[in-house]
């Protein structure tokens, strides 16, 4: 009979007011010694993680897979999934866990990190230079706690984020970007810039230069969504995001995003996630305070 996984609660700090809580940094031997340098299977419901890897060695589990982790590498997990790792008794770097829905990351960059991955970062390469210079800057800055901390660190993480998939994307060309993915990239730096003004799927199809047709086409193969749906989807993970981690009234947020009619921004979100702006708040902050720990 095979051992159930556990699912573990973040380590770390416990923020003393919920919106701040984010994220957390501790270098990989500070817990991993403890254990032998070997953490055995297990997952986190609600969080992303980075494992940067300066010195040392091991092997990254994702469920039945065996992954290489050497010097100057950056292993991503996503949160849900059953994941250990062994480390050589001279490893050295840092772990980043965050709450995943505060990250806003689209197209390529959200598929990347939907998926477990180990990346080799070469440092004599630009983009591999800036990435391994970035996350040490982020370890700093998190231990810092300077003025400006949270933004810095977001833009960081996305930083790191986009440029390690960009990476990883160029060391596996047979998964990498083709035609469609290039579509999207585009499409979704439209929505990123349009996406407050409610555009229709028209709109992006035109700026793309293509049908509708083939607007819906290219999106449902990427993503298994409409372009309608697709679209939407930005709205609500940014209502999401503003509900849970910032104190701006439902009202304001609806019309931050384009929405005239309170009442019909919280019908929407009704419609869309099953259920209202103040009871996703609500449900959604109790279930990360419960998270943390004692």
């Amino acid at each position: 009979m095979s051992r159930a996984v556990p699912t573990y609660e973040l380590y770390g700090e416990k923020a003393g007011d919920l919106p701040d809580f984010w994220l957390h940094c501790e270098t990989i031997p500070s817990r991993s010694s403890l254990h032998r340098y070997e953490i055995g299977l297990h997952r986190h419901e609600s969080f992303f993680q980075l494992l940067y890897i300066s010195a040392g060695s091991g092997d990254a589990l994702f469920g039945n897979a065996r992954l290489a982790l050497t010097p100057g590498s950056v292993a991503t997990v996503p949160p849900a999934l059953s994941h250990g790792f062994r480390f050589s008794r001279d490893i050295d770097g840092y772990v980043f866990t965050m709450v995943a829905s505060h990250l806003r990351l689209a197209g390529e960059v959200r598929r990347f990190a939907a998926e477990p991955r180990v990346t080799s970062l070469d440092p004599g390469d630009p983009d591999g230079a800036f990435v391994l210079s970035t996350l040490e800057r982020l370890a700093a800055e998190w231990t810092g706690r300077r003025s400006g901390r949270t933004d810095l660190l977001e833009a960081y993480l996305v930083s790191v984020l986009a440029l390690t998939a960009r990476l990883w994307s160029r060391n596996n060309p047979a998964e990498g970007a083709g035609e469609t993915a290039r579509r999207m990239e585009h499409l979704n730096g439209l929505i990123q810039q349009h996406f407050r003004s409610q555009k229709p799927a028209n709109f992006y199809a035109q700026e793309l230069g293509i049908s509708p047709t083939h607007l819906n086409r290219i999106v449902k193969a990427a993503t298994g969504l409409t372009a309608h749906a697709y679209i939407g989807r930005k709205l609500i993970d940014e209502a999401k995001r503003d509900l849970v981690f910032t104190q701006t009234p439902a009202q304001e947020i609806g019309l931050r995003l384009g929405f005239a009619d309170p009442a019909y921004f919280s019908r929407y979100f009704l419609r869309e996630t099953g259920e209202t702006p103040r009871a996703f708040r609500l449900a959604e902050r109790a279930r990360l305070a419960a998270q943390l720990p004692e």
